[in-house]
């Protein structure tokens, strides 16, 4: 049965009044703050398209209003040299206890014989996730042999006593339309303490289909009967763009791909009439929501959508 989406239209797009978030509110990734507020993690774009962390607040409920604006950008970017001295992505953000937060983002590093390399960092919070600090300067996800140019996308859970990891990983570029775009998979390893992780991780989701060539951040939730929901981004070589999939699984390792089970694609016009991207579910007052960028990489701002059955 396939799922049925009331679409809710744009939910937040920055006013342009901030220098540091000009355009964009890319990758949204949203968490439970209290019984009231849902707050959604996103990147803004300066005038020179670097982007910073910042957050948008939003009432709990079917009105989704905006509650509060991040003043200032979260983490700023990394020193010259660094893999992130090219932008801070955040894709994850996990509460461990107290006040304590982590904050897992991409790094953007851009390249000279490769256009740009993109790996993990952590940033940790003490307040409750309204402010953060580097872990380190260096990657959390460094790259590796298997991952050499792509450890990134990372979505953490913390289940029981580990932590549960779905990601981007690669070692390849390959060519569209005369454009060098990346190829990667979705991996997945575990941790103990959310900091130290393998050097590789396990293939869950690899690029099959010929009109394919890599993924966006996955999204996973679990079920109240237990399967995990993953909600992906596919890059597809025909619309040069991308477009939402999806998976499930019974226990976060083997996944079956239901892309056509989704049926969230682009609209006939507007600001996701080109691309859809980085969908990242939450469930707000028992009905399940997605929160989802459209073309250019969320330069419009992130919506929202709502299921209504399946």
């Amino acid at each position: 049965m396939t799922m049925r989406w009331k679409r809710l239209g744009l939910v937040y797009r920055p006013d342009g009044t901030r220098a540091w978030a000009k355009s964009h509110a890319m990758i949204p990734t949203p968490v439970r703050l209290n019984d009231r507020v849902v707050r959604v993690y996103i990147t803004c774009c300066d005038a020179a398209g670097i982007g910073r962390p910042g957050y948008v607040d939003l009432a709990a409920d079917a009105r989704l209003t905006v509650l509060g604006v991040a003043p200032e950008p979260l983490l700023d970017v990394g020193a010259p040299g660094t893999f992130d001295e090219n932008g801070v992505l955040p894709c994850s953000v996990v509460a461990v206890g107290g006040n304590r937060v982590l904050m897992y983002y991409v790094g953007f590093e851009l390249g000279t014989k490769i256009r740009y390399r993109l790996l993990t960092g952590l940033a940790t919070s003490d307040d409750g996730g309204n402010s953060f600090r580097r872990w380190t300067q260096t990657p959390l996800l460094e790259r590796s042999t298997a991952e050499l140019y792509f450890r990134a996308g990372p979505y953490c859970v913390r289940d029981g006593d580990k932590f549960r990891l779905w990601y981007v990983g690669g070692s390849a570029w390959t060519t569209v339309a005369g454009k060098s775009v990346p190829v990667y998979d979705i991996r997945y390893a575990e941790s103990a303490d959310g900091v130290a992780w393998p050097t590789e991780g396990a293939l869950q989701i690899a690029v099959t289909q010929p009109d394919e060539h890599g993924f966006g951040r996955p999204a996973v939730l679990r079920k109240a009967d237990g399967t995990y929901r993953m909600f992906y981004s596919v890059r597809r070589i025909s619309s040069a763009g991308y477009r939402l999939g999806y998976a499930e699984s019974p226990d976060g390792h083997g996944w079956i791909r239901r892309d056509d089970h989704l049926q969230l694609d682009v609209s006939s016009d507007g600001f996701d009439s080109q691309a859809i991207m980085y969908a990242a579910p939450i469930e707000i007052g028992g009905r399940l929501y997605v929160f989802y960028n459209g073309n250019e990489f969320g330069k419009y701002g992130f919506a929202a959508a709502v299921l209504d059955d399946e």
